[in-house]
């Protein structure tokens, strides 16, 4: 008798909320909204206040909230927001020391509850707390990836099409490297419907652009006071729903390196396929001798911050 998938949300904030919306609206499966015991009435009420959508929208996804992670057992997704979002000022790796505690937390219960779930990491700083988690949980590397390249790729298609003046749906980008000021944009591998970008912008206008896509979460943070959610609740949906219906999609993650782009047990935004068995592939493009040194400046940021991760103690 078929059943419905499981997702669990770790974190029924704002991200939460939107990712719970998301896939209950698209009927990827039937979602729990998890929060820490002094919030469960809130994640049960936004659970709620989603089921009643349900009857507007003509989804059927069942939305449940609660603070038990023996409700979460047996997990088909789990996509963890839990942390403390950033505040203008700081940088993503300012929350090493208020998020390493809690993705700690997190990883411990996914081990024994749902050790089998396909995870996708949003906490920040997203490239050490995805590396935390796989340590703790023991899962295999292609059953954890954390949600950064398909952000940062979006923000950076949104100003390269409206610099260009052309449609959204045809512009091409990737972004690789860690989550932070480091990321690398790759121009080498970004086009308009196959025209390469500097056909329609130029090189000046495109560092521009370069720069303020690292800048991109920032620029939020600054003008709302606190993280971007829609965005990145969207892109790690793309990452679930690629999982769960077996898409087999080609998208930028924080995926695990043995060897690849030249570096070994560190997670850093590559192109990866995920399908239904999770990162299938790590596909490694070409890359100009420019976006090779980026790419290494970028790896020795998040590796700097791994191994503050790595010397504090559990």
């Amino acid at each position: 008798m078929a059943t419905r998938k499981k997702i669990a949300l770790i974190g029924a904030g704002n991200i939460g909320g939107e990712l719970a919306r998301l896939c209950a609206n698209k009927e990827l499966g039937d979602v729990w909204l998890y929060d820490i015991a002094p919030k469960e009435n809130y994640a049960k009420g936004k659970a709620l206040d989603l089921e009643q959508n349900s009857s507007v929208l003509g989804y059927d996804s069942h939305v449940r909230g609660t603070s038990n992670w023996a409700d979460l057992e047996g997990a088909d997704v789990l996509i963890i927001t839990a942390g403390i979002p950033r505040k203008p000022g700081q940088s993503r790796d300012d929350l090493v020391a208020s998020n390493l505690p809690i993705i700690r937390d997190v990883a411990n219960n996914a081990k024994k509850y749902c050790p089998d779930a396909f995870a996708i990491v949003i906490s920040n700083p997203l490239d050490a707390m995805v590396y935390e988690y796989k340590r703790v949980v023991g899962c295999p590397k292609e059953k954890v990836a954390g949600m950064a390249g398909v952000l940062d790729s979006a923000r950076f298609q949104l100003f390269l099409a409206r610099e260009a003046g052309v449609s959204i749906k045809d512009v091409r980008a990737m972004v690789l490297g860690g989550h932070g000021d480091d990321m690398v944009p790759v121009l080498s591998a970004c086009t308009i419907n196959a025209v390469p970008i500097t056909e329609f912008i130029a090189k000046d206008k495109l560092q521009s652009i370069i720069e303020r896509t690292r800048k991109g979460g920032g620029e939020i943070v600054n003008l709302m006071g606190t993280s971007a959610y829609y965005a990145p609740a969207s892109a790690a949906v793309a990452m679930a729903e690629a999982y769960l219906l077996d898409q087999k999609r080609l998208l930028a993650c924080a995926a695990y390196l043995d060897g690849e782009y030249g570096y070994k047990d560190l997670f850093i935004g590559v192109p990866v396929v995920i399908g239904g068995n999770g990162v299938e592939k790590i596909v490694q493009i070409k890359l100009t001798d420019e976006e090779v040194a980026m790419l290494k400046k970028s790896a020795a940021s998040v590796q700097a911050v791994v191994d503050v991760v790595k010397k504090t103690p559990a």
